[in-house]
This record gives structure tokens, sequence and C-alpha cells, in this order.
């Protein structure tokens, strides 16, 4: 099967969002030291600091997705260390138009940087990064979930 990775027209994504939960791949980026987070552009979570992630494309293989959104929003070519495992996410804001609320479905892989020395190059939907090396409180809820259902940064 051929990956269909071309733009759905919003109207299209928008009935599909109204109706049916949304599989994506979360990254937990091993950075320098921490876990990479990026501060979103856009709706759910606009303003946060986030994990990098996006939707898995119909015919895309679950594996073959960390690599792409990598490559695609952090500019980065990462090593699949494991899958940490699914979790839900719910939204009560999107930027999808006569979209009340979104449910996604991410798999949430940990991935690291071959070669590690990389710089970022972040894609548009972000406007910075930091690398997190210990938790903190100001962090959004399901950055959080991650940091302690995965034991990250422990």
């Amino acid at each position: 099967m051929d990956v269909q990775d071309a733009h759905i027209p919003e109207p299209d994504f928008a009935t599909c969002l109204r109706h049916m939960p949304q599989p994506c791949v979360d990254l937990v980026v091993a950075y320098d030291g921490g876990v990479l987070l990026a501060r979103r552009q856009n709706e759910p979570a606009k303003g946060r600091l986030f994990w990098p992630g996006g939707r898995l494309y119909k015919g895309e293989r679950l594996d073959d997705a960390p690599r792409r959104i990598a490559r695609e929003e952090l500019g980065l070519e990462v090593r699949v260390a494991e899958r940490l495992g699914v979790s839900e996410h719910f939204w009560e804001e999107t930027s999808v138009a006569g979209v009340e609320s979104r449910h996604t479905i991410p798999v949430v892989y940990r991935v690291v940087p071959e070669p590690a020395d990389q710089p970022v190059e972040l894609d548009a939907q972000h406007g910075e990064y930091e690398v997190l090396r210990e938790p903190r409180e100001d962090l959004h809820e399901y950055v959080r979930e991650y940091l302690d259902r995965f034991e990250l940064l422990q």
C-alpha cells in the first residue's frame, strides 16, 4: 500500500476529527542530556512546550513514522530506541474550523539523534525548543504524564 501523505482538504479532515479519534505518534527525543520539547505555534496546546509529534499517514508503518516526524518537525535524523506505549489525549481546543474538540491516540516512541551532535531545525509549527533535564510544575499535563508514566528524567 502506498503512503497517503497528501494534504487532506480541511472540510474532509474536520469530518474525520468530529467522528473519530486520530492516530498519532509522539516523540520523546533524548537530546543533550535531557528530552527535547518544542513550543507549539498552533492548537492544540498553542504556546506550550510539548512533545514533537504528528498524525500517522494511511499506509505508513507505525515504526517508520518517528523518523519522518523527527526529520520534518525537528530536522533530525534519529534512531528509534523503543516504543514506550500508547496514550490518549482529549483536547477542547483545535485549529480546525468546525471542530470543537479532538481525540488523539498517540503511540509514544523514544528516539535518539544519530549523529548525536545534529542541530535542531524546527518547522513552522514550532517557535522554539527547550531541553528539559528535570521535571517542572508549569508543563502541560500530557508532558507531565509522559515524564511520570515512562519514568523520564529520573
